[in-house]
């Protein structure tokens, strides 16, 4: 059964840091470039970090230089440790394949507040 289950989230105080993490299941996980992606209420799901089969990240401009993603392809999880956080970063975080994403899981809120 494929499955993407992220944990991780919470309440955090402007300046804060959390780190979430994505556990897959039922999927090859290793070849694909997989991403952390967010919806805060009333926008669009956006892209905000991925990371190649290789290594290599990207980041969404927004959260470039507080963000950092990884993965671990024996435990088929992927990271997202997040630093200096702000209010604008609430939202509902989840992971997925970047091309052609398989079923999104249940995703994992993030709120930002003093």
């Amino acid at each position: 059964q494929v499955q993407l289950v992220e944990s991780g989230g919470g309440l955090v105080q402007p300046g804060g840091s959390l780190r979430l993490s994505c556990a897959a299941s039922g999927v090859i996980f290793n070849i694909y470039t997989m991403g952390w992606y967010r919806q805060a209420p009333g926008k669009q799901r956006e892209l905000v970090a991925s990371i190649t089969s290789g290594d290599r990240p990207n980041y969404a401009d927004s959260v470039k230089g507080r963000f950092a993603i990884s993965r671990d392809n024996a435990k088929k999880t992927v990271y997202l440790q997040m630093n200096s956080l702000k209010p604008e970063d609430t939202a509902v975080y989840y992971c997925n394949k970047v091309l052609q994403p398989i079923a999104w899981g249940q995703g994992t809120q993030v709120t930002v507040s003093s």
